[in-house]
């Protein structure tokens, strides 16, 4: 019974010193789009605890949320994941759709605060923020008065 629970320990301290050591080659990459993806889910995992815990949140943006989280956390993938540069890319467009959905439901002041990478990703990701159709935007004119405060 002994030998098996030896074979699990010496698995998971494997398992553990491969993670270590996948995070300090990320870790030196160099700026540029390949640091950018090894850190994305890590900072993906970190977006959706956040928000999961955020009451400005609606209920539905966090079942999209929980869903991407456990997507990723799941053993099963569309790509496996030994697969080398596009294993992860399931993980990767499942959580950028959620996020997305996040991002239509969510204020973006609050989803620019839950996440810890880099902010012109999450910036990329959600598109360009929205303005409201009565506020003017730089090089539009404001929207002409109707009633009596018009001229």
């Amino acid at each position: 019974m002994g030998d098996w629970l030896i074979g699990l320990g010496i698995a998971a301290g494997c398992l553990i010193v491969s993670w270590g050591v996948l995070l300090l080659l990320a870790r030196t990459l160099p700026p540029g789009i390949l640091r950018d993806l090894a850190a994305f889910i890590p900072d993906c995992v970190t977006t959706v605890r956040r928000l999961r815990k955020d009451p400005r949140v609606p209920r539905k943006a966090k079942i999209a949320i929980l869903i991407a989280g456990l997507w990723v956390a799941s053993p099963i993938d569309l790509i496996p994941e030994f697969l080398p540069i596009i294993g992860p890319l399931d993980d990767i467009v499942v959580v950028a759709l959620a996020l997305r959905y996040a991002g239509r439901h969510v204020p973006r002041d609050v989803l620019l605060a839950a996440w810890p990478g880099e902010p012109r990703l999450i910036e990329r990701l959600l598109g360009p923020a929205a303005t409201h159709p009565t506020q003017p935007t730089h090089g539009d004119h404001p929207p002409p008065r109707i009633g009596k405060d018009a001229p």
